[in-house]
């Protein structure tokens, strides 16, 4: 076989053939490399979100148990998860729940005396029959809660958020409602029987709930305008109970 000579056509197509070789080696090098090059990065970042506060940053499904141990928000309170739990009979007492979750528990005839649950998330939960005695039940959001028969004695419940709630048979001598939302039938329910006056804040049941106070209970509860507001004709001017109406001081 005769080898090809410059000029040829044979030699001519395989330099062509090398060159482009060549240049699909340069360009598969260079990808390999930019390949290597990003999963390097990518491999980083993932070690790096790994070690961030040395291991110890919990995953998503820890997010409650972290809270808890961290004692809640800006570290005050207990921050404990008890939403929807099963809580029936159980005894609590004098123990912390301040800015805790009891969000739908059971706590029927559970003894919580003497607790805090300042803060804390209590609402649909049902508190049949519980012992909330002496319990520091302030600034708590207990909208839709069952609480017949609950054992409120000289509780604190000032600033409490207690709409749609159900009280009926609740023992209430000496707890604290100041400044309370409840419903005015509720309210109204309560003030039938109230008592005595808390021990902590020396405040009146009977004057934490407004009862015989015409202008306080005017309107009721500022949550529920449907059950609590009365018809316009019997307010005044000035938004209170108009005295010639002859309804102002209706039980």
């Amino acid at each position: 076989m005769q080898n090809p000579t410059p000029g040829d056509p044979v030699l001519s197509a395989i330099s062509k053939s090398e060159i482009s070789s060549g240049k699909e080696n340069e360009s598969t090098k260079e990808c390999k490399n930019w390949n290597v090059l990003i999963s390097t990065t990518l491999a980083t970042a993932v070690i790096s979100l790994s070690c961030i506060g040395g291991g110890t940053m919990p995953a998503l499904a820890d997010l409650n148990k972290f809270e808890a141990d961290t004692r809640g928000e800006f570290g005050i309170g207990s921050a404990a998860q008890f939403g929807s739990a099963d809580l029936k009979k159980t005894v609590h007492v004098n123990e912390n729940f301040r800015r805790a979750n009891f969000t739908s528990a059971d706590m029927r005839e559970s003894n919580f005396s003497g607790s805090t649950f300042n803060g804390a998330y209590l609402e649909k939960a049902v508190a049949y029959k519980a012992n909330f005695s002496g319990a520091d039940l302030s600034d708590t959001l207990m909208d839709r809660m069952v609480l017949n028969e609950a054992n409120l004695t000289n509780a604190v419940l000032s600033r409490s958020v207690l709409t749609r709630s159900d009280l009926a048979g609740a023992v209430i001598e000496g707890a604290d409602f100041s400044d309370a939302v409840l419903d005015l039938p509720q309210k109204q329910a309560l003030c039938k029987y109230a008592s005595g006056t808390n021990p902590v804040t020396g405040v009146s049941t009977r004057a934490s709930l407004g009862c015989g106070n015409s202008r306080r209970n005017a309107y009721g509860s500022p949550s529920s305008p449907l059950l609590s507001a009365p018809p316009q004709q019997l307010l005044d001017r000035d938004g209170f109970c108009d005295p010639a109406s002859g309804l102002c001081d209706v039980k």
